[in-house]
């Protein structure tokens, strides 16, 4: 009996261990699987973080080597993104640390243009009501001199009162006074004393009268024709004398303090750039204009030679003021400030040992040789971008971070709403730029991959052609960006990567065509909420009627007008 026992007791313990054994086992795995599924790793594309894939490889896009979808978001704040090392090459990224540097004197650069010389100007008025009988200027641009026939006027008042100075002539002996104000009537119509004794001695009254220039000058401005009817005081042209004009310039904020009446000025022109020409600083507007936040700083320049025309561009160099000799200050190069609007910005690297970005918004004093002294916003042993600054930016926009078009993370810059300042002839020229954008746009929605390429070739070429000498910082910044988008569009065979750079391409022309004075034709701003991985995206078309660039047959209509520009 006791054998009996001893046996159930080992069988008992026995089944005791095994169940022991195998649940912890089950356990073990089960844990183990958890695990493995916690620590189950999707990767990414830095340039396009749409793309999710279990396992490493490259981009479907833009072949790029995926990286680490959590690796790639660990410890970075939410303005911060993270490129791969690829990209960093294939982009030629190039950083550099902020030092300090000095100035021992430098020159601060001014773009302007030539105006007419206000305190030159008259206007030539009509002395006595009447009819313009004959225009002897007939042409704005003529020149004329003092004493210069200008028109004949037939003026009924006038007749009368020739015909009262002829009685009064006979009276004049029994009634001097009599006489002596019917003449003074006529000189308050600015006939002269040889005019009024011509009319005694013939005893007859003229018809028609003279009106003769009272300045020298050049006609700005025609403002009648003949056979119209003038009151007195009518003004009948406009003359400026252009031996004198003005250089106008437009300094920003930062440049102001460097800037004094009375300093030299020395300027230089398109038409004469192996000519300089010096001239002293004369006035400084004391308002800001708060549309283009710059002030008015003036120079006067003698003309005899008829050189300066106004409205002729110019650029201006002064010596700047106030800088003591080795100043200390920060500098960063001049390809790392990206321009717009208001904004000054820079892209920093937080993390030395690793390629993650950020943007910086930046406060920049003087210009020092080829760098830009920086007031606010980093210090020296910050690194910053200063080649392939555009590449970041488009990263940074496509992955909705903090960029040239995206004020703070979720709130886009309306690019409609972006104020540039576009000489006459650049907007002429930007026409062609447009006409060239709506073919690249049309191939996009037909999804033809190599029209793409050869409509963005097409208008590269328009854009190189573009002159962009007198464009402001900013406005040149974003004609880079669209030449850059370009180049990437017509070098990549990917329908999909094309469409991410055409975002960003119409992002910039969007700005760009809202600021053009006159259009010929209405253009429409469109817009598709799913686009962009559903961020949304704008382009521009000629037709109301919406054709999606960025799905094409798959969502024709997909997308709505937001803007009409005309």
């Amino acid at each position: 009996m006791k054998k009996v026992l001893i046996y159930i007791g080992i069988l008992a313990a026995g089944l005791l261990l095994g169940y022991w054994l195998f649940n912890t086992s089950e356990g073990s795995n089960e844990a183990e699987h958890d695990h493995s599924e916690e620590t189950n790793q999707m990767w990414t594309c830095s340039m396009h973080p749409q793309i999710m894939q279990p396992e490493p490889g490259d981009c479907p896009i833009c072949g790029m080597d995926l990286i680490p979808a959590e690796a790639g978001a660990e410890g970075l704040t939410a303005d911060q993104f993270k490129m791969t090392e690829n990209a960093l090459a294939l982009a030629n990224i190039q950083t550099t640390t902020v030092g300090g540097g000095e100035i021992a004197g430098n020159n601060l650069k001014l773009s302007g243009k030539i105006q007419v010389n206000e305190e030159t100007n008259a206007v030539q008025v009509a002395y006595f009501a009447g009819r313009i009988e004959q225009l002897n200027v007939n042409f704005t641009g003529e020149h004329v001199n003092r004493g210069q026939l200008l028109a004949t006027i037939y003026s009924p008042e006038l007749v009368a009162a020739q015909q009262e100075l002829l009685t009064a002539a006979r009276l004049k002996e029994s009634q001097p006074a009599l006489y002596k104000a019917v003449r003074n009537k006529l000189k308050l119509w600015k006939l002269s004393d040889k005019q009024i004794e011509a009319i005694e001695s013939s005893g007859s009254v003229r018809e028609n009268f003279p009106v003769y220039a009272t300045v020298a000058g050049t006609v700005t401005e025609k403002l009648v024709q003949e056979g119209d009817y003038v009151k007195q005081g009518q003004p009948l042209y406009k003359i400026s004398n252009l031996n004198s004009v003005w250089a106008v310039f437009d300094a920003y904020e930062n440049q102001i303090r460097n800037i004094k009446e009375g300093q030299e000025i020395t300027i230089t022109t398109n038409a004469y750039p192996e000519r300089q020409f010096n001239a002293k600083v004369s006035f400084i507007d004391p308002v800001l204009n708060t549309s283009r936040r710059t002030v008015l700083v003036r120079a006067d320049l003698e003309n005899k030679n008829n050189i300066f025309k106004p409205g002729m561009f110019v650029q201006g160099e002064i010596e700047t003021a106030g800088v003591t000799a080795e100043e200390e200050v920060v500098t960063i190069p001049k390809s790392a400030v990206l321009w717009t609007g208001e904004r000054s910005l820079v892209y920093i690297k937080p993390v030395p040992t690793e390629p993650v970005f950020e943007m910086r918004e930046v406060k920049l004093g003087r210009t020092v040789g080829d760098n830009y002294e920086v007031l606010e916003g980093l210090q020296n042993g910050d690194e910053v971008v200063v080649n392939g600054t555009f590449t970041v930016d488009a990263a940074a926009q496509l992955q909705g971070k903090k960029s040239m078009m995206n004020s703070s993370e979720g709130m886009p810059a309306d690019p409609k709403e972006m104020k540039m300042k576009l000489p006459e002839t650049f907007q002429k020229d930007f026409t062609t730029v447009l006409s060239a954008y709506f073919n690249l746009k049309d191939a996009f929605v037909d999804s033809n991959v190599e029209a793409v390429k050869a409509g963005a070739y097409k208008m590269l070429e328009e854009v190189n052609s573009l002159k962009t000498e007198n464009l402001g910082a900013m406005e040149v910044s974003h004609v880079k960006e669209i030449r850059q988008m370009l180049q990437a569009i017509s070098e990549n065979d990917n329908l999909e990567n094309q469409r991410d750079h055409f975002i960003i391409l119409s992002k910039n022309m969007i700005a760009f065509a809202s600021n053009l004075d006159e259009i010929e034709t209405p253009v429409f701003v469109q817009h598709c909420p799913m686009a962009n991985t559903n961020k949304g995206a704008d382009w521009l078309s000629l037709s109301e009627e919406v054709r999606n660039p960025y799905y094409g047959e798959a969502m024709l209509t997909c997308g709505e007008v937001t803007k009409r520009i005309k």
